[in-house]
């Protein structure tokens, strides 16, 4: 699309959480634009999960009945271990789904980003491709991001959705990635394909092993399976260049179970995604930018909320909005008092993304156990009931807007409680 006029609020980054942010600002009325700086609009990847906690807001948006056709709607989430195959926990996804109103839903990545794009496409986001942003400037009446070509595009406020590698969080803390060693390969498969294997379409199955773990669940419809095989690599730790390669990956994998290993010659092996975090910060504004999405907390993946918490993003800081324009009752829906509304919206997020990253992490660890510490979770995961809910709550209930609104964080159980099961048998 032309760009004309001056915007109210610019998106820098046109992935799934600046898209979806775009949205949810343009359906309170602001005119927004997008700067994307690849020359077209896409994603890269395979499968997503979404939690009832994004499912929620893609209603909201009138959006999630596009996504289910997409997508799959899957009734267990399964743990296995990935030596021995034996199941460890399950949730039931269709008693999650009473719980918190909303389903659980697999989609490919692809589909979820085309599905936001037509989205801003039919509501009139400014979309702008080739735009690569390399500077952010700040004033007292707005903001500017500042092209690679020199061009300077101007509005009330600049949303950074940067990603990663963000330019904009460099105006906020001098850090930088965190390696966590571990790279995961990726593959989608026809499901005919997978003929004689274990594979049921109606699960999300995580096989959990020493320094590695398998997923796998179905897509579009069931016409796809989606697979993720993720794993330490020895070169990483010992500081080498080349590392996470396929070499490394069969190596990994070789002492799993047969379920597993059936699956790993599916993976593509002309690509892998070394598995990167930061250290949560808690202050988001700077002036009139604000970060958003793995600008702000990129995470792990280990609880499937990269994507999720990028789209919460966005709603929250849309609600704010909204509450800024009914108090001013003027009409107008481009008077908002932004420096409240990026206040709010500091206010409650960065905990909460603090409090994912952080879980994310301790769940690396404990999925990729040895030893005897694996077999204490291994017993305490089995002891837990299947319509146990108290490491859910916290995270698949409604979004917070304001920090009194966040639940208490789940129960930390200690390995060592798994000694009193074995006493108590």
């Amino acid at each position: 699309m032309s760009t004309t006029g001056t915007p109210d609020v610019i998106v820098v980054g046109g992935g799934i959480g600046g898209l979806s942010s775009a949205y949810a600002l343009t359906r309170r009325g602001l005119a927004v634009r997008v700067l994307e700086q690849a020359s077209a609009f896409g994603e890269v990847g395979a499968g997503i999960q979404l939690a009832p906690n994004c499912t929620r807001i893609l209603d909201d948006y009138g959006l999630l009945d596009e996504a289910k056709q997409l997508g799959v709607v899957p009734t267990s989430m399964v743990m296995r271990d990935a030596v021995d195959a034996t199941e460890l926990t399950r949730l039931d996804l269709i008693d999650l789904e009473r719980r918190y109103g909303f389903p659980y839903l697999v989609i490919h990545r692809s589909d979820l980003h085309g599905l936001l794009l037509r989205a801003c496409q039919r509501v009139g986001v400014d979309l702008m491709t080739d735009a690569r942003v390399e500077s952010y400037e700040t004033n007292g009446r707005g903001a500017r991001a500042v092209l690679a070509n020199g061009d300077a595009h101007e509005a009330a406020v600049v949303i950074a959705a940067d990603g990663l590698h963000s330019v904009a969080r460099t105006l906020l803390v001098n850090d930088e990635p965190v390696s966590s060693a571990y790279v995961a390969y990726r593959g989608t498969v026809p499901v005919e394909a997978t003929a004689g294997r274990p594979v049921d379409l109606s699960e999300v199955v995580v096989y959990v092993g020493p320094g590695c773990h398998f997923v796998h669940y179905g897509l579009r419809g069931g016409e796809l399976l989606n697979q993720v095989a993720v794993f330490e690599s020895p070169k990483a730790r010992a500081g080498e260049e080349d590392w996470g390669t396929p070499d490394e990956l069969d190596a990994a994998f070789d002492g799993t179970c047969p379920a597993v290993q059936e699956g790993i010659p599916h993976m593509w092996r002309d690509k892998w995604w070394r598995m990167y975090d930061r250290d949560p910060i808690l202050t988001w504004v700077h002036g009139r930018i604000a970060l958003l999405g793995d600008a702000a907390h990129p995470p792990l993946q280990y609880m499937a909320q990269g994507a999720i918490m990028a789209i919460e993003d966005g709603w929250v800081l849309a609600e704010h909005v909204a509450r800024q324009q009914e108090a001013g009752g003027a009409g107008d829906p481009t008077r908002i008092d932004w420096s409240a509304a990026l206040a709010a919206y500091e206010a409650v997020r960065p905990e909460h993304c603090r409090r994912v990253v952080m879980t994310a992490r301790a769940w690396g660890e404990l999925w990729h156990l040895d030893g005897a510490a694996r077999a204490r979770r291994n017993a305490l995961l089995r002891a837990r009931d299947v319509h146990d809910y108290a490491y859910t709550d916290w995270i698949y209930g409604p979004t917070a807007l304001f920090p009194e609104d966040e639940p208490p964080m789940y129960p930390v159980v200690p390995l060592a409680a798994a000694d009193d099961l074995a006493h108590a048998d």
